[in-house]
């Protein structure tokens, strides 16, 4: 009887100890998990939205997390004011190309009156819903990447390439004193850069996006004039009637463009988008605008993206002939215009095919931590990753984030927490792959073939 009394204690006991045990490690998992989302929240309050991000305050922050992870730190000002914050991790074979993880501080303004909470509040719900500016588009990568190389040195990995993360400022406004710069500098010929991973967009459906290309904007200002009028006055020619024809053409191309993606035959990414984006005309009064006088000037603006499949000399022959017809008393010129050729007159794409083995790493780090690839797609947008492919570099657009609802730019924007922490182990799996990937003859290889 006593002992089948110790046994049955034993096995309680034992039974005990495995609960205990459990319970502990579940405690610990939800106590990281719990820092890990934590920090992600301390970036997203930091307001950066132009036009007056708090770069200064992101930097320090970056700069103390990449301490916290005995990264070598800088900040570069390529623009006073303007702080590039750049981390190494350097590798085993410091000769071999590095791996390039970028990001941009910079977002966009919020209405916040039209957000459920505020933008800069970082708010959790209970349905595990992260809203902020930002969560989205692309402080979620920045810290995604730092989240990875945690979990990576935990595990006590030594990469064998050197790996850079930048975090860098006004992307959102053309990326001119931010991207550009670091790509025409000397520091960025000295980090030997192979390859560049850059943003992506969220996904609707359990595929993860990726993008070998992106749509360049033409920022277009068409402006009409002409002879004041009556208001009760019916002539050729006027200012409004020659603007009116040239915002009817637009829409036809417009609708031409659209009815390719209704359709089926082309993806968002590979026509050519056309929006007006402001209208300018009439003559204030005290009460608002004259009413009973036609207009001598009448302006509207444009935002026209240009995927790099495009002809963009038939695109602007059209704008010459069509749009604006100098017959009509009518000009353009372009606020901006970013070209979808590199300088050497290719197109700015990256390859996915075999070519490419940085495109293949990324299919299988995917896999290897249970996604998958949707097929490889043209960035509706543009990014900064034009400025390194430029430099025939590949890059390659992806944030991690797969059955969320698309909503940068957008109001209430969020990332659900599971999605941040799932693409954290995605990372995780494409960082370790491309750090550890050792192909000397893919290394000689010229950056045109990538």
């Amino acid at each position: 009887m006593m002992e089948l009394l110790s046994c049955r204690n034993i096995t309680f006991i034992f039974l005990t100890v495995l609960i205990l045990t459990a319970e502990a490690s579940e405690s610990e998992s939800d106590s990281e998990e719990s820092s890990i989302i934590s920090r992600f929240q301390q970036y997203l309050k930091i307001n950066t939205a132009q036009p007056s991000p708090r770069y200064k305050e992101a930097a320090e922050f970056l700069i103390s997390e990449g301490k916290r992870l005995s990264l070598e730190s800088q900040s570069i000002e390529f623009v006073e004011g303007k702080p590039l914050v750049l981390l190494k991790w350097e590798g085993t074979n410091p000769h071999l190309p590095s791996i390039l993880l970028y990001s941009h501080t910079d977002v966009v303004p919020s209405e916040h009156s039209k957000w459920t909470h505020h933008p800069f509040s970082a708010h959790l719900d209970s349905q595990g819903r992260i809203f902020a500016r930002g969560s989205q588009d692309m402080k979620c990568v920045g810290m995604q990447y730092l989240e990875a190389l945690r979990r990576l040195k935990a595990r006590n990995f030594h990469p064998l390439r050197s790996i850079y993360l930048a975090f860098a400022p006004d992307e959102e406004i053309g990326g001119h004193d931010g991207a550009e710069k670091l790509a025409q500098s000397e520091i960025f010929q000295r980090m030997n850069v192979g390859v560049v991973l850059d943003e992506g967009l969220a996904s609707p459906d359990a595929h993860y996006r990726a993008f070998y290309a992106e749509r360049s904007p033409w920022w277009l200002v068409i402006k009409a004039v002409g002879a004041p009028g009556h208001g009760s006055k019916l002539y050729d020619n006027s200012a409004m009637e020659n603007l009116l024809k040239s915002i009817e053409a637009i829409r036809r191309f417009r609708a031409s463009q659209f009815d390719l993606i209704k359709a089926g035959f082309k993806a968002e990414g590979e026509v050519v988008s056309v929006n007006m984006v402001f209208l300018k005309a009439g003559t204030p009064s005290p009460t608002g605008f004259v009413m009973n006088l036609q207009p001598s000037e009448a302006e509207a603006g444009f935002d026209v993206r240009v995927p790099p499949t495009a002809d963009p000399e038939s695109l602007e022959r059209r704008i010459a002939e069509e749009w604006a017809p100098s017959s009509r008393n009518m000009s353009f010129s372009f606020k901006q215009k970013a070209s979808t050729h590199s300088k050497s007159g290719k197109p700015l794409l990256t390859k996915t095919d075999s070519s490419n083995p940085w495109w293949s790493l990324l299919e299988k780090g995917v896999e290897m931590a249970g996604g998958k690839l949707g097929k490889p797609e043209v960035f509706p947008a543009a990014t900064d990753s034009r400025y390194f492919r430029d430099l025939g570099l590949p890059a390659i657009g992806f944030s991690p984030m797969a059955n969320t609802p698309l909503l940068l730019h957008d109001h209430n924007e969020f990332l659900h927490k599971d999605e941040y922490l799932k693409g954290i182990e995605i990372y995780e799996s494409i960082i370790k792959a491309y750090a550890s990937f050792n192909d000397h003859v893919r290394d000689g290889a010229s950056k045109d073939e990538l």
